[in-house]
C-alpha cells in the first residue's frame, strides 16, 4: 500500500508519496487551486497515484483554516453569551494593533449586533448563581439563525469550573440547530481567562463552515476515486487527528503546514546527527522559523493568527517574518528598500510569471542574478520564467530610485531579505538563550535552499542541512507525523490545599479520552505514550512556567504524583527558566495539561538515498551565476543523480525539481547517507 502526505501552500501544493512495500518515494509539486484549494490537492495526487484504491493511508497539512482566518473569508456565525459579557471579543486583553501608537481599528469576527446575551451566571469557585434561561437560548439561537449565521459559539463565564449551565445551553441550541456546528467553550477550552476561552471559541465557530465543507469534499472525492484508507489532518501540535475531529475542531489546524515542516525536519535532523538545528521554511508568502532542541519542537500555548485573533491551543512554536520567494521588493518615501510583508502570492506571482505583477519579488531577484534557472521553473506553473521582465520591473522598482544598476538592486533585494530572516532565526536562538553555533539550519520550502549560505554566514550556524525533497518537506511531514490528542482542564489551586486524588481523577479522564480516540481512528501505532504538564506561577504572578510531571500508568490507571513532587517539579522548572526560586513563595497550580500521542511507524530514511551514480554523471554543464559583485562561471549538478559521499565546493547549484540548492562560494557540499546535502565552510575557509 501507498502513504500520501500533501501539503497546501499559497503558492504550490506539495505531495510526497511513500511505497510502503519498496520503501521508495515520489514526489509531486502543482500549483494550489484558488479559491477551492481541493482542485490542487486531488490533481498533485492523480498524477502519481491515478488508482487511489493503492492508498492506505492520505495525511493532509491545510491552510484552509489559516487563509480563512487572515482573510477574513470565514462563516457569518453569531454568539450567545452571559449577560453583560458580549463585548470581551471586542476589548481583548485592551491591546492596540500598534503597541506604540494611538490610532487602529479592530472588527471581531463577530458583530456586536450578533453578539446575544442570555441570563446565566457561575461563580469563579463553579457554584452556579442564576440557572441559564433555557428559553432566552432558544430565542436567542433562533433570531441567529433568521439573520443568516451558520454557526454559533456558546461563551458563558466560568464554564470551564462548571459547564452545567453552558452544557445546558449547547443541548438546548444544538436541538434546534440545523447543521453541526454549534461551539461551546466548555467543549473547546475549558481553561480560565474569559478573553483566551472566548477567542479561541469563536474562531473554531468561524472556520467549522469553511474547514468542515473543504475536508467533505476532499474524503468525497478520494471515496470517489477509489480510496478506502485513513484521511488524516495535521494539527498545529505536529501530530494528526482524523478528519471528522478537524471539521469538529478546525482551530486546532491553524498552522497545519508549517507544523508538518518541523516535524519532518525534527525527524531529519536526529536520524542524520544533528539532534540542534533550527527550520527555515521559504514558502511563496513567508519565511517560518522554529527551533528544534534534543529532537524535540518546542510547543506554545497560545498564538496571534493575527491582531485580535488570538488562539489558545498547543501549537509548535514557529516564528513568521513577509519574506518569502513572493515577498514584494519596494523603496519607501525614505529611500529604504523592504521586503514584504506584501505578497505575490501564487496569483498574480513573480513578475517573471507573467501572470499579471509589475513589482519585483525575491523569486524575481533571485532570477536576475542566475541563481534560478528559467528555463526549468519548479512546480510546473510554466514553461520558462522571464528574465527581461524581471529584470525591468528591479530596474524601475528598485534600481532607479537607488541609482543602482539591476544588477546590483536584485542583489540588494537579497541582502535584505536574508537580513530579515536572519533577524528571525537570532530571534529563536540568540535572544532564547540559545547559542547558534550549536545549531544546523534545514532550509526547506521551493526557495528556502537558495538562502542556506547566506543564513550560514549572517548568524554563525554551524552547517545547512538540506534534506532530500526539501520543497516537499511539510508533505514528507504528514507522511512522518504521529497521532496526538491535546487535553486541558484548570484547576486553580494552592499547591498546600490541592486534592492530589481529584488531578489524578483529571489526568486518568484525560488519558481515558485520548486512548479512547486512538482506539477509534484504527491506526496501527508502534507504542503509545503520554505527556502530563502543570501551568504553575507564585501567588500574585500572572504568567505560568509549564512543568513536567512524571506520570506513571499502571494496568491503565493513573499513578498521580502527591503535592511534595509537584512542588519539586515547578521548583526545577522555575530554576531552569529564571535562574532562581523563591523560597517563600506559595506555589499555585492554573491548568493541568495533557496529551497523548500514538506513534505511527517512521520509513527509514535511508531508502531516499540514491543509489549508485558518479559525480561526473550528475554534472550538467555550467552557467553564469552572481554573487557579491562578480560573475562566477558555476557548475551545474542533477542534485538526485549525485551518489552519498559526494562532495563539492562551490560555487555550484545542484537542481532537482522541487527546488535549487544554492552552494556559495566558500562552501562544500557533501552527500550524506540519507540523501541529505550538508553544506559547510571549506576546512581553508574557517
Amino acid at each position: 500500500m501507498k502513504m500520501i502526505g500533501v501539503d497546501v501552500g499559497g503558492t504550490f501544493t506539495d505531495v510526497f508519496v511513500l511505497n510502503e512495500s519498496t520503501g521508495t518515494a515520489e514526489v509531486n509539486k502543482v500549483p494550489t487551486s484558488r479559491p477551492d484549494q481541493s482542485g490542487g490537492f486531488l490533481d498533485g495526487i492523480g498524477q502519481r497515484v491515478p488508482d487511489l484504491s493503492e492508498v492506505g493511508v492520505v495525511v493532509h497539512g491545510t491552510t484552509a483554516g489559516t487563509n480563512a482566518l487572515l482573510e477574513r473569508k470565514g462563516a457569518r456565525i453569531g454568539v450567545i453569551t452571559s449577560a453583560g459579557l458580549r463585548d470581551v471579543l471586542e476589548m481583548r486583553r485592551r491591546d492596540r494593533p500598534r503597541t506604540w501608537g494611538l490610532r487602529g481599528n479592530f472588527d471581531p469576527v463577530v458583530p456586536r449586533d450578533l453578539r446575544l446575551e442570555v441570563p446565566e451566571r457561575t461563580l469563579a469557585d463553579g457554584t452556579i448563581d442564576t440557572p441559564v434561561d433555557l428559553d432566552a437560548v432558544r430565542a436567542a439561537a433562533q433570531r441567529l439563525l433568521d439573520q443568516g449565521c451558520l454557526a454559533v459559539a456558546v461563551l458563558f463565564a466560568n464554564a470551564y469550573a462548571n459547564p452545567a449551565n453552558e452544557a445546558a445551553a449547547t443541548e438546548a441550541i444544538r436541538a434546534i440547530w440545523p447543521n453541526p456546528h454549534v461551539s461551546s467553550s466548555a467543549e473547546i477550552l475549558p481553561e480560565i481567562r474569559e478573553f483566551e476561552r472566548f477567542s479561541t471559541t469563536a474562531l473554531n465557530a468561524y472556520l467549522q463552515p469553511e474547514v468542515s465543507g473543504y475536508l467533505a469534499r476532499l474524503d468525497s472525492a478520494l471515496r470517489e476515486g477509489g480510496f478506502g484508507g485513513e484521511f488524516l489532518i495535521v494539527g498545529s501540535n505536529g501530530g494528526v487527528m482524523e478528519a471528522e475531529t478537524a471539521a469538529d475542531r478546525p482551530v486546532r489546524t491553524a498552522l497545519s503546514g508549517p507544523a508538518a515542516g518541523v516535524m519532518a525536519a525534527a525527524h531529519i535532523a536526529t536520524s542524520a546527527g544533528f539532534p540542534d538545528v533550527i527550520t527555515g521554511d521559504v514558502g511563496g508568502t513567508s519565511f517560518d522559523v522554529s527551533l528544534i532542541a534534543g529532537g524535540e519542537s518546542v510547543l506554545a500555548p497560545q498564538t496571534s493568527i493575527d491582531f485580535g485573533m488570538v488562539v489558545r491551543a498547543p501549537m509548535i512554536e514557529i516564528t513568521t517574518i513577509g519574506a518569502g520567494g513572493g515577498s514584494i521588493a519596494w523603496v519607501d518615501k525614505g529611500g529604504l528598500l523592504n521586503i514584504g510583508p506584501e505578497s505575490a502570492g501564487s496569483t498574480p506571482g513573480p513578475v517573471c510569471y507573467r501572470q499579471g505583477n509589475t513589482r519585483p519579488t525575491v523569486t524575481d531577484a533571485n532570477l536576475v542574478l542566475g541563481r534560478i534557472d528559467a528555463d526549468n521553473p519548479i512546480g510546473g506553473k510554466l514553461d520558462r520564467l522571464d528574465v527581461e521582465a524581471a529584470t525591468q520591473a528591479i530596474a524601475t522598482h528598485v534600481g532607479d530610485p537607488l541609482g543602482l544598476d539591476p544588477i546590483m538592486a536584485a542583489e540588494a533585494i537579497l541582502r535584505v531579505a536574508n537580513s530579515r530572516m536572519a533577524g528571525a532565526i537570532r530571534l529563536v536562538s540568540i535572544e532564547r538563550g540559545h547559542d547558534p553555533k550549536r545549531f544546523a539550519f534545514m532550509p526547506f520550502g521551493g526557495g528556502g535552499a537558495l538562502h542556506a549560505g547566506a543564513m550560514l554566514a549572517e548568524v554563525g550556524l554551524a552547517r545547512a542541512i538540506v534534506p532530500r525533497y526539501p520543497g516537499v518537506t511539510s508533505a514528507l511531514g504528514c507522511v512522518i507525523a504521529d497521532m496526538r490528542h491535546d487535553f486541558v482542564q484548570t484547576i486553580n489551586a494552592a499547591t498546600p490545599t490541592l486534592d492530589a486524588a481529584a488531578l489524578g481523577g483529571v489526568m486518568q479522564d484525560h488519558l481515558d479520552r485520548g486512548a479512547a480516540l486512538l482506539a477509534a481512528a484504527g491506526s496501527e501505532f508502534e507504542r503509545r505514550s503520554h505527556v502530563v504538564e502543570l501551568d504553575m506561577a507564585y501567588a500574585g504572578q500572572t504568567h505560568t512556567v509549564a512543568v513536567p510531571l512524571e506520570v506513571t500508568v499502571q494496568g491503565g490507571h493513573v499513578i498521580a504524583p502527591d503535592r511534595c513532587q509537584i512542588d519539586a517539579a515547578f521548583d526545577a522548572a522555575y530554576h531552569a527558566t529564571y535562574g532562581r526560586v523563591l523560597k517563600t513563595g506559595l506555589r499555585r497550580v492554573i491548568n493541568l495539561r495533557s496529551a497523548v500521542i500514538g506513534h505511527r511507524p517512521k520509513f527509514d530514511l535511508r531508502a531516499l538515498a540514491p543509489e549508485g551514480g558518479t559525480i561526473e554523471a550528475a554534472r550538467r554543464g555550467t552557467r553564469q551565476v552572481h554573487f557579491g559583485d562578480s560573475w562566477y562561471e558555476t557548475t551545474l549538478y542533477d542534485r538526485l543523480s549525485l551518489p552519498v559521499g559526494a562532495e563539492i565546493d562551490g560555487p555550484t547549484i545542484l537542481t532537482q525539481p522541487d527546488t535549487t540548492v544554492l552552494v556559495e562560494p566558500g562552501l562544500t557540499a557533501r552527500v550524506d547517507d540519507f540523501g541529505n546535502t550538508i553544506l559547510e565552510a571549506k576546512a581553508n575557509d574557517i
